[in-house]
């Protein structure tokens, strides 16, 4: 078994360098403190020679000889080596052991007058402009209140800072030497105490990037290797954690995904939390790049924005339907809840939509349904019930007038008749009857164009109309020849009823890339672009009292639309107003 080492026997070397760097610390500071007990004896020396030459000077301020004091201080100046300067309360130089008095600046500014002035000592140490050297400077008032002059001795330090740096000279190779010793010893504890630590730096950042199986090593060290086998439980914990994160986040978002609902989570300030799958759809951009971007930057929608605010400001939920238009026209219910963490605070809201956009157009049409269905029905009911009644009060004993009455009902019950035979086989072709099923065969495409084109022949032979058929004879397709015949009959019929007289109808059929395609093109009054979207919906007129005139359900086209869409194909449709319009019936390619 390794035996662990304390750390303190590890720490203990580098506390011994501390100490050993305090005690240098100590002789450093000592050597600065003899440094400045020097200079104060230096500069009491200096007051006391100024005491000694006081009464000498004091004997030519008063009265003032200003000749005889300047020579004073030149004759100072050859005993002692030293600098004497005398100033008047003015701050300007009236004697000076070294310059010519007169030439002098004035010296009021010298932090050392100043104090002086105040009949204070003054003292400072600075370079002398004058005479080119770092000097001392001691000043002392002549009289008190009020002062009468100042006397300043300046003694250069050329003799003390060479002592001084012989001083730090012989320092500074101490020092080297101890520095260098302590960063040897630094070194070798350093490498013993670092050395386990990089190991577990490098095992956390292991750890950090996500290898959560890798384990640390036990340092010699008791206490690093506590830490090691702390953090190897660490990482052994988050491991397990973050694997049932995982799977709880995968289930999350698995369900998520799944939903045909979408979902937004969104912070108070409205940006984006998080969102699924189904609202990258609906919002029609990717998920990361919706992250965090305002709901009011995404979406642009009024009803949307007040909902979503009134859930963040009250914390109730709320529920609209709300429509976007991009490119086309999309209904959205959309649901949002205040949005709950773990500790049940809100800390946003929840948006859940539905693109109900086909639901509420089904509901539309429903609705218009039922209404048209009543109304196309009703209309020849009553004109049969009143017919009826009016016979049976009478009418019936005039011949001629009973048998037009009894025409006029029989019109109307044909026309009765072909309104509920066309909605049975609209609900047939549209639940996929099975007892109608699709008999697809190879069948000559000519042979439905024109077959159709025979059973329209009177109709337009009665309105001197000519159908021109072109259609190559050798094209064939897999389809139900009898309901592709009645498609065809159908835009016949919806061409012949809207053309003029002696128009012409252009019928042509052929092979487009992989698909086949039935045109039908007339020459009649054409159809607005803003009817051309629903043209193809059940009981929808574009001139309701004209198409009722010409005797049509208005159920034609939506049949031809089942009848191709039976056959996996599509119905189109080109108008001009006034110069015609083009059905073309759009089938794939089958071998």
């Amino acid at each position: 078994m390794i035996k662990r080492i304390p750390l303190i026997w590890q720490l203990y070397p580098s506390f011994l360098i501390l100490v050993l760097i305090a005690v240098l610390a100590t002789g450093w500071f000592a050597s600065r403190a003899m440094h400045d007990f020097y200079l104060d004896q230096r500069q009491q020396d200096l007051i006391e020679r100024i005491h000694i030459m006081m009464p000498q000077i004091q004997a030519y301020l008063d009265p003032l000889n200003a000749s005889a004091l300047d020579r004073y201080c030149k004759q100072i100046a050859l005993e002692i080596p030293m600098r004497l300067t005398v100033l008047l309360p003015s701050g300007n130089p009236v004697g000076d052991s070294e310059a010519d008095p007169g030439r002098m600046e004035n010296h009021l500014d010298r932090p050392e007058v100043r104090q002086a002035m105040l009949g204070q000592i003054g003292s400072a140490y600075r370079f002398s402009e004058t005479i080119n050297r770092r000097m001392m400077y001691v000043a002392l008032p002549v009289g008190r209140q009020p002062v009468r002059a100042v006397v300043r001795l300046a003694l250069p330090l050329t003799a003390v800072e060479e002592h001084l740096l012989s001083l730090r000279g012989r320092l500074v190779v101490g020092g080297l030497v101890i520095a260098l010793a302590a960063a040897l010893v630094c070194l070798a504890i350093s490498r013993r105490i670092t050395h386990p630590i990089e190991a577990m730096r490098a095992g956390a950042a292991r750890f950090a990037r996500g290898e959560l199986s890798h384990r640390l090593a036990a340092p010699a060290t008791q206490e690093l290797a506590g830490l090691a086998q702390a953090m190897n439980q660490m990482a052994q914990e988050l491991e397990q954690r973050l694997q049932a994160i995982l799977r709880q986040r995968n289930e999350s978002e698995a369900v998520l995904s799944s939903m045909l609902e979408a979902v937004v989570a969104l912070d108070p300030d409205e940006h984006i939390l998080h969102l699924n799958a189904a609202a990258a759809r609906l919002l029609g951009t990717d998920e990361k790049q919706l992250q965090g971007r305002s709901i009011q930057e995404v979406v642009r929608n009024r009803e949307l924005h007040e909902m979503i605010r009134t859930t963040l400001d009250q914390g109730v939920a709320a529920q609209a339907d709300v429509v976007l238009y991009r490119p086309g026209e999309q209904v959205l219910n959309a649901r949002s809840m205040p949005l709950f963490d773990a500790d049940g605070r809100r800390m946003g809201a929840l948006l859940v939509a539905n693109d109900v956009t086909q639901m509420r157009r089904l509901e539309t049409m429903r609705t218009d349904f039922a209404a048209n269905v009543s109304h196309e029905i009703k209309t020849p009911l009553t004109a049969i019930q009143g017919f009826v009644e009016t016979l049976a009060q009478g009418a019936v004993t005039d011949p001629q007038e009973a048998q037009r009455f009894l025409a006029i009902i029989d019109k109307h019950a044909k026309r009765l008749t072909a309104i509920v035979d066309d909605l049975m086989q609209l609900a047939r072709l549209e639940q996929g009857d099975e007892s109608r099923q699709l008999r697809l065969e190879k069948t000559a495409v000519a042979k439905v164009v024109r077959t159709a084109a025979q059973l329209c022949r009177s109709q337009a032979e009665a309105k001197a109309m000519r159908i021109d058929i072109q259609c190559d004879p050798d094209l064939s397709a897999r389809l139900d020849a009898e309901l592709m015949e009645q498609a065809v009959v159908n835009l016949l019929d919806n061409a012949i009823k809207y053309s003029p007289e002696k128009s012409r109808i252009a019928v042509t059929a052929g092979a487009v890339s992989e698909e086949i395609r039935i045109a039908v093109a007339d020459e009649g009054i054409g159809v607005a672009p803003a009817h051309l979207p629903r043209l193809f919906e059940r009981f929808y007129r574009v001139d309701k009292s004209r198409s009722r005139r010409m005797g049509g359900t208005g159920l034609g086209l939506a049949i031809v639309k089942h009848i191709v869409q039976a056959h996996g194909g599509q119905v189109t449709v080109a108008s001009v107003q006034g110069k015609g319009s083009t059905f073309t019936i759009h089938m794939p390619r089958r071998a």
